[in-house]
Formats: structure tokens, C-alpha cells, sequence
């Protein structure tokens, strides 16, 4: 099977985009912010074992790479390519197995703060939101971002994969997101990293 796996650059300027042409995560999508939560799957760690990797992040047709700084792409991209290529030429699964209870699913979403019953209108807005216009558009720059809870007027938010770090995030989420969650729910004044 050949297989060319393309990259694109992200606005994080220390992180680059992976496209392997086909689906990375069948459903969500998984950040790894350690060497320690890269145990959890085999390409993760393998990439961090290169050394010079301070972010991995699956999503749900693409894997994002955050270099630690001062490293230089032009190596790293061609040893995190060739990574890439092995695992997925070779079918291997994505996380390990804990003991045959089948794959490890990424925890869900945590709330920061505990939602009031009477916000469950506001909230399902924010969500129909999040998922068919912010998502979309993060996602297209190797990211995603998890909803953490909504409380006086108030979106909680945490920016994963190339977003996480990036020096545009708090832009992102201020000017961009912030703009379009106030535009179509009246009731949101304020949106705040988590």
C-alpha cells in the first residue's frame, strides 16, 4: 500500500499538521500533553520518544505535533512522517487495550463549574454551536477545543492539539469564539479559557 501522508502548517508556529488520507479518530479526539498520557497509544509515544515533541493530537482525520522549543522542523518532520507511515501502513491500533475491555476512550469532557438545570436551552445552543461552526474551524488549524461548562453568562473552554500554546489562542477564543457564541446566544457575555 503506498501512502503519502501531507502536512500543513498550523498558526502555532511550533506545531505542524499531519494528513494521513484517512481516519485517524473514528469519533472526538485525544490530546496527549506529556510523555506519561502518551502511554495510552503507541503512536503517541512514539512520536514523544523522538525527544524534541512537547503536544500530540489526534483528531479525526489528522495527527498535530507540537515541537518543544527551539527545535528545528526540518528534521523532526521527516523522523514524525516516517513514524506515521509505519503505524499506519502496519494497522496498528491506536491506544492499547486495558485487559480486553477493548479501546481506551478519552475521558469526557470536565465541567469547571457545576450548570445550573435552568441553562439547559443556553447550553444545548452553545453545544449546537461548538460542534457545527467552531469545532470545524479549529480542527482545520490541527486543533480542537472541549467545552468545560457554562455559568453566569460565562463559556468555559480549554483549547487542545496546535491550539494549545498557540500565541493566537487567546485571540481565538476572545475575538473569534467569544463573537460567535455572544451573536447567536444573547444570554453569553464572556467566554474563558479553562
Amino acid at each position: 500500500m503506498a501512502m503519502y501522508i501531507e502536512t500543513e502548517t498550523t498558526p502555532n508556529p511550533s506545531a505542524l499538521k499531519f494528513l494521513p488520507g484517512m481516519t485517524v479518530m473514528p469519533s472526538g479526539s485525544r490530546e496527549f500533553a506529556s510523555p506519561e498520557a502518551a502511554e495510552a497509544s503507541p503512536l503517541a509515544q512514539a512520536i514523544f520518544d523522538t525527544g524534541e515533541v512537547v503536544n500530540v493530537f489526534f483528531g479525526t482525520d489528522f495527527v498535530s505535533v507540537t515541537a518543544a522549543p527551539g527545535v528545528d522542523w526540518s528534521v523532526l518532520k521527516s523522523q514524525v512522517v516516517s513514524i506515521l507511515l509505519d503505524h499506519f501502513v502496519s494497522e496498528a491500533p491506536l491506544f492499547v487495550t486495558a485487559a480486553g475491555n477493548g479501546i481506551a476512550v478519552p475521558p469526557e469532557d470536565e465541567a469547571v463549574v457545576e450548570e445550573r438545570p435552568e441553562d439547559a436551552e443556553i447550553i444545548a445552543a452553545i453545544h449546537e454551536l461548538l460542534e457545527t461552526r467552531v469545532r470545524p474551524a479549529v480542527a482545520g488549524d490541527g486543533g480542537d477545543i472541549a467545552y468545560r461548562g457554562f455559568r453566569d453568562g460565562v463559556v468555559y473552554l480549554t483549547l487542545q492539539g496546535s491550539c494549545a500554546g498557540c500565541p493566537s489562542s487567546t485571540a481565538t477564543l476572545k475575538h473569534g469564539i467569544e463573537g460567535l457564541l455572544k451573536h447567536y446566544v444573547p444570554e453569553v457575555v464572556e467566554v474563558r479559557a479553562a
